[in-house]
């Protein structure tokens, strides 16, 4: 997703079909329509360390600005905030930033902006930036381009960072199951099909070698971070509905007026693999590929 795609569920199973790949699809403003109100309880946090091992590798002393592209509901944005003089968070989808603004007000975060932009509208007026940071995100923009416009915008001492997530699955070695995520996949393709939706259309892979695209553009070879967490979260059905209610495949407009027989699915498949209610997760290590202007 590129690990990027680890979140979206957007990898292609051996069985997937090769058609509808990612080169052919053509983007909407549709497709995290209706997610931003699951994410935060669905979508499994980022390392304790991730903050740490930036500010180790990219020096943040005096004035320094981020610009997260793509910021979804601001995770990263307010996890970053406290190393930065300021912070913007840009986003193509307005329920994505209200529901950042609304974390940054609960938390008392007052540095942070919120921008209703694609990130191929870039670079705008927003002038430059220490570090442009891409969590999950770069793989469903126009990468050559946006590539392009982040070169023009990182400072000469900064750097682009991309975060992602190790495709690492562990056993969950903990006192519940594990989620069921064959189970949930095939009551996907049972609901909505084999293919996988995206927005109005349809998307079965990811783009890859997306250091090339880097150095493309004006960035040196990619320094890659490794950020450790080897935690075992307990989910609850809840937080495991949250969690595929927030990816583009199974977003909650894709099911219409059927949303709640989804979900009533959803919970039985859940249950009979756990009927006390409750999964243990193993979480994946992070990772920083950290690329800076030459």
């Amino acid at each position: 997703m590129d690990s990027d795609r680890l979140a979206d569920c957007d990898t292609m199973a051996p069985d997937e079909p090769n058609d509808h790949r990612w080169e052919d699809w053509t983007w909407d403003e549709t497709v995290f329509r209706g997610t931003a109100a699951y994410y935060r309880k669905g979508r499994e946090p980022y390392s304790r360390g991730l903050g740490q091992a930036l500010a180790e590798r990219i020096d943040l002393a005096g004035p320094s600005r981020l610009l997260d592209v793509g910021c979804g509901p601001g995770i990263v944005a307010l996890l970053f905030a406290s190393l930065f003089e300021r912070v913007v968070g840009l986003d193509p989808d307005p329920d994505m930033l209200h529901e950042a603004r609304r974390v940054a007000d609960e938390t008392q975060v007052v540095n942070a902006t919120w921008v209703q932009m694609r990130a191929e509208d870039l670079p705008g007026s927003f002038g430059t930036f220490r570090v442009i940071t891409f969590a999950q995100s770069f793989h469903w923009m126009d990468r050559p381009r946006v590539a392009s416009a982040a070169r023009q915008m990182v400072e000469s001492d900064g750097a682009v960072v991309q975060i992602d997530v190790l495709a690492d699955r562990r056993p969950p070695d903990g006192p519940h199951p594990g989620v069921p995520e064959a189970a949930i996949d095939e009551l996907r393709r049972r609901w909505l099909g084999t293919d996988r939706r995206a927005g109005q259309g349809f998307r079965n892979t990811s783009p890859s070698e997306e250091d090339e695209v880097f150095r493309a553009a004006g960035f040196a070879p990619e320094e890659i971070v490794i950020v450790p967490d080897r935690r075992i979260l307990e989910r609850s059905v809840d937080d495991v509905v949250a969690r595929v209610l927030s990816t583009s495949s199974t977003a909650p407009h894709l099911f219409g007026d059927r949303l709640d027989e989804f979900v009533n699915d959803l919970r039985g498949l859940l249950l009979s693999h756990s009927p006390g209610g409750y999964f243990s997760v193993a979480l994946s290590d992070n990772r920083l590929l950290i690329r800076r202007p030459i």
